[in-house]
């Protein structure tokens, strides 16, 4: 059997799952609601998304399901759990999951260090253009225009010092 999830969702009483998806073998939308147990405002969203969509009685549901819609469903539950409102935990996932160019990379632990690089695979994916979109073009040729006089870097003048 196939399925193919449509929607995904959370109800927070009780707290639970909700993925609203289409059965091919009988061709009708049905819909799932998988609880959560043992969960509380101190527990690690990415384990706990990690765990449900490895759960034998889930995983077949749950393939259509990204880690990280996952993931942010168990930001919303847990948000809830600490008394935020909807909009409240949103921001914050929001915050959490928005890269800041300035930010100095080198000073994050590891899971940090790949919690910010899944984002940016994540992101390049999605922009990224494949030959089977529309808009595709093979060989790019773009002319800059230069208004101004180049600017000369030290490093690149040759000097008399040979080494």
């Amino acid at each position: 059997m196939t399925y193919v999830a449509k929607k995904c969702g959370v109800c927070f009483q009780p707290p639970s799952i909700i993925l609203i998806y289409k059965d091919d073998s009988e061709d009708k939308t049905r819909q799932r609601i998988m609880p959560v147990r043992n969960f509380s405002k101190f527990s690690d969203c990415s384990m706990a998304a990690e765990q449900l969509k490895n759960n034998p009685r889930h995983k077949a549901y749950l393939e259509g399901v990204s880690l990280r819609q996952l993931q942010k469903l168990y930001s919303l539950l847990k948000g809830h759990l600490r008394g935020e409102s909807l909009a409240e935990s949103l921001e914050k996932f929001q915050e959490e999951e928005t890269i800041d160019p300035e930010e100095d990379m080198n000073k994050l632990d590891d899971k940090e260090l790949a919690k910010r690089k899944s984002i940016m695979d994540e992101l390049f994916e999605k922009n990224r253009k494949k030959r089977d979109d529309p808009d595709f073009i093979y060989d790019i040729e773009v002319e800059f225009p230069q208004d101004e006089q180049l600017e000369s870097c030290g490093w690149d003048v040759e000097s008399g010092e040979e080494i």
